[in-house]
C-alpha cells in the first residue's frame, strides 16, 4: 500500500511539474500586442474588461499604453509616419482612418467573421472610417455633440431649455445661472489647445455662424467677420460665465466639472451622456437634461461627427492577434459585457444599430434616440453654409490640418487666457493656415 502511495505521489508531482512546464511554455509563447488608447472613461473600462479577453486567449498578452488625447495623437502620428512599429493596435479617429488608409499605412478591416455583423455598424460611422469603400478601423464608440444642462438649476430660475437652443439663448441662460459664490458656472466649454480639443468645439461654433476654414480656392478665412464674431462670443462668454482656468480644460476636465455639479450647461460630445447619467460616476445623474447643440445663423456644421476607433498599422508583426482583439473590443458581446459591469446607459454609444433597438438600452438611456439622430444627421460632406473644398465638420480632412489646427488652437487658447487679443490670435492663425496649404500645393 505504501509503495503504491509513493508512486501516486511521484506521479502527481510529475503531473504538476508537466502542467507548470506547459503553462510556462504557453506564457513564453504568448504574443504581446501593444495597444495605444486615449484616457477617456470608456477606454479605461475596456482595459479593465480586457482581462476576460486574455482569459479566453491565453496565447495573447495585452500591453496597454493609455495617453492623454493630444499626446496619443502625436505619438500615433509619429509612429505611423516613421513606420517605427511601436504599436500593434492604435486608437485613431474619423480624421486619420481614411487618410492613413489611403496612404497604405493601415491594414484593411476586411474578412470579418459573420457574427461580427459589420452591417450592424451605423453607416455614417462606417463611412467615416473608410477610404474608397474599404474600412480601415473599427469603431469603439461614435459621437456627435449636444447640450447638457442642469434641470434643477433651470427650474430654480424659472428657465426652460428649448429642444434646439440658439447661441443667443445659451448666453442669456449662462448669465442667469452663474453663481460664482457657490462655485457654479453658467457654462463650461473646451479651452485646452488642440485640433481635436478646443478647435473641435470652436469649428462647430464658426460653422453655425456661417464661417468656414477655407474658401473654394483654399484661401484661409480666419480673419472673416464670421470667425471674429464666433471667437469673440466664445471668449466673452467664457470670461463672464465660465470656470477659472478654462484655457486648460478639455473634454475630461469639463466632464469632471459637470459631473461634480460645477456647471449649469456644457456643450460637448454626446458620449458624455452615458457618464453623466451614471450614478456611480456623476453626482448630478438625476438632474441632467439634454438638448441639441446650439445654432446661430445656420444649422450646417453645428454638431460634429466623430468616432474613436481601433486600427492596425501595417508595421505590426502580430496582425492576426491584433485583429482578434479589435473584433472583441468592438463586437456585440463586448457591449453586453459593459452593460453587465456598468449598466446599459454606460455602454459604448453610437456604433451599432442593435444597441439602439435594445429595450434595455432605451429604458436606461433616455438620450439614446437623440444621440442616434445627431450622429445620422451630421454631414461631413456639407459642413458649412458656404461651399468648401474639404470634408469634415469639426476638422479639415487634409493631413496638414493637425499641424495648423493645433497652432490656431494655441492662439485662441491664448486669447481665452488673456495673453493676446482675439484679432491677433486669428491673424496669426490665418497666416499659419495659409502657409500650410500653400506649401502643400492646395492654393493654385
Amino acid at each position: 500500500m505504501q509503495r503504491n502511495s509513493g508512486s501516486a505521489v511521484r506521479l502527481t508531482r510529475r503531473a504538476i511539474a508537466a502542467a507548470a512546464l506547459a503553462l510556462t511554455a504557453t506564457a513564453a509563447s504568448a504574443a504581446t500586442i501593444t495597444i495605444a488608447v486615449v484616457n477617456n472613461p470608456d477606454m479605461i473600462e475596456m482595459k479593465k474588461l480586457s482581462a476576460e479577453f486574455e482569459k479566453s486567449n491565453p496565447d495573447i498578452k495585452l500591453n496597454w499604453v493609455v495617453l492623454e488625447e493630444n499626446v496619443l495623437r502625436q505619438r500615433a502620428t509619429t509612429d505611423i509616419t516613421t513606420g517605427s512599429g511601436q504599436f500593434d493596435v492604435m486608437m485613431i479617429g474619423a480624421y486619420e482612418a481614411p487618410q492613413w488608409g489611403k496612404r497604405g499605412w493601415l491594414s484593411p478591416m476586411t474578412n470579418l467573421p459573420s457574427d461580427y455583423d459589420v452591417n450592424d455598424v451605423m453607416k455614417p460611422v462606417r463611412d467615416s472610417l473608410s477610404y474608397n469603400g474599404t474600412l480601415y478601423a473599427l469603431p469603439f464608440y461614435a459621437e456627435s455633440s449636444m447640450t447638457f444642462y442642469r434641470k434643477d438649476l433651470f427650474a430654480a430660475k424659472g428657465l426652460t431649455m428649448p429642444p434646439k437652443p440658439t447661441y443667443d439663448q445659451i448666453a442669456q441662460f449662462a448669465d442667469k445661472l452663474t453663481d460664482k459664490a457657490n462655485g457654479v458656472y453658467g457654462i463650461c466649454l473646451r479651452g485646452k489647445a488642440g485640433w481635436g480639443e478646443n478647435m473641435a468645439y470652436l469649428t462647430t461654433l464658426v460653422n453655425t455662424e456661417g464661417g468656414r476654414w477655407f474658401d473654394e480656392k483654399w484661401n484661409a478665412q480666419l480673419t472673416s467677420p464670421e470667425w471674429k464674431k464666433a471667437v469673440n462670443f466664445y471668449v466673452d462668454l467664457m470670461k463672464k460665465d465660465g470656470p477659472p482656468g478654462a484655457s486648460s480644460n478639455g473634454f475630461n476636465e469639463n466632464l469632471t466639472l459637470m459631473s461634480s455639479g460645477k456647471c449649469a450647461m456644457w456643450i460637448d460630445a454626446t458620449v458624455a451622456a452615458g457618464m453623466l447619467y451614471n450614478k456611480n460616476q456623476s453626482q448630478v445623474a438625476d438632474k441632467i437634461g439634454f438638448a441639441a447643440a446650439p445654432t446661430a445663423v445656420t444649422p450646417n456644421g453645428s454638431h460634429w461627427l466623430w468616432a474613436w476607433a481601433l486600427a492596425i498599422p501595417k508595421t505590426s508583426k502580430k496582425q492576426d492577434d491584433a485583429k482578434k482583439f479589435i473584433e472583441w473590443a468592438t463586437g456585440k458581446p463586448y457591449i453586453e459585457a459593459v452593460a453587465k459591469d456598468e449598466g446599459w446607459a454606460s455602454v459604448p454609444p453610437g456604433t451599432r444599430e442593435s444597441t439602439y433597438n435594445r429595450p434595455e438600452y432605451k429604458q436606461a438611456a433616455p438620450f439614446g434616440e437623440f444621440v442616434e439622430n445627431a450622429i445620422k444627421t451630421a454631414d461631413p460632406n456639407h459642413p458649412t453654409a458656404k461651399p468648401v473644398p474639404y470634408t469634415g465638420v469639426q476638422f479639415v480632412g487634409i493631413p496638414e490640418f493637425q499641424s495648423f489646427g493645433t497652432v490656431v488652437g494655441q492662439s485662441i487658447s491664448g486669447a481665452l487666457a488673456g495673453q493676446m487679443s482675439v484679432d491677433a490670435a486669428l491673424t496669426a492663425g490665418n497666416a499659419a493656415a495659409n502657409r500650410a496649404v500653400r506649401q502643400a500645393g492646395y492654393q493654385k
